[in-house]
């Protein structure tokens, strides 16, 4: 993808200072350009808490998950990476504001290190009647589907007798995807093809990229004429709702330099 075909990214942070005040910014995040060039974007509150990227190996899904994470860790979040290929994410290490995990059982202590924030959000919003108050929390998975069958294995291998076969922290990743917008959550995750595991109907903006056509149906059923499929790296369809429209993701290199963010999460 070239540089110079992208959108231009908000102005820089300073995402080093843990606990300095900032603005929780608006809910929309920059996905790229449509044909017409015009904006395309998610919007995390009113429509779409949840993103899942679908492209074949080098079709730029690790790519667009960095560019919306630096979105919301410029707009005052904080992120939980989870990272299982443990190199494609790397650059969040360093970040007061993001966590990074790629050991599938720190990844599962992780994700069970949720629960209590996760009800805190919900008891806060059950008293005060909104989340105004609350930063946005976002788990970016990384490879999502080889992500969820490891965590299951790894509980197959780690429980003891009586406890739930279902893996506590697969259960916390669809608790995540059920919460969504009412606790001020969101699920980043990325997949080189579709799976059930996935939970297709909790993510209201999908972005598949270079897709088998089965893919395609599965990932975007509500699309009545799938696209024909892509080689550019740079190109997805972003489906919302019932439409499809090309566009031009987001240049992460951009992006990133302009929120003061670098491959070694350093300044």
């Amino acid at each position: 993808m070239e540089d110079h075909e992208e959108e231009h990214p908000p102005a820089a942070a300073a995402l080093h200072r843990p606990g300095r005040p900032r603005a929780a910014g608006g809910a929309a995040r920059l996905i790229g350009r449509g044909t017409d060039g015009q904006p395309v974007c998610a919007d995390l509150d009113n429509e779409s808490p949840h993103v899942l990227v679908c492209s074949a190996a080098g079709g730029g899904s690790s790519t667009t998950l960095r560019t919306l994470t630096a979105q919301l860790l410029h707009h005052g979040g904080h992120v939980l990476v989870l990272d299982a290929k443990r190199i494609s994410q790397s650059w969040a290490r360093a970040l007061p504001t993001a966590t990074y995990r790629r050991d599938i059982t720190d990844i599962h202590d992780a994700l069970l290190g949720l629960r209590s924030e996760l009800k805190h959000r919900i008891d806060h919003a059950d008293e005060h009647g909104d989340t105004d108050g609350l930063h946005r929390l976002t788990a970016v998975f990384e490879s999502a589907v080889h992500t969820l069958r490891q965590l299951s294995r790894h509980w197959d291998k780690v429980r003891q007798a009586g406890k739930a076969k279902t893996s506590p922290a697969v259960d916390m990743y669809e608790e995540l995807l059920f919460a969504g917008r009412e606790a001020r959550v969101h699920v980043l995750a990325s997949a080189q093809g579709y799976s059930a595991a996935l939970g297709r109907e909790q993510f209201s903006t999908v972005l598949p990229g270079r897709v088998t056509t089965r893919t395609w149906s599965q990932a975007g059923p509500q699309v009545d004429t799938v696209p024909k499929a892509g080689t550019h790296p740079g190109r997805c369809h972003t489906v919302q709702r019932s439409t499809a429209p090309p566009s031009r993701r987001l240049a992460e290199t951009r992006f990133r330099r302009a929120a003061g963010v670098s491959l070694s999460g350093e300044r």
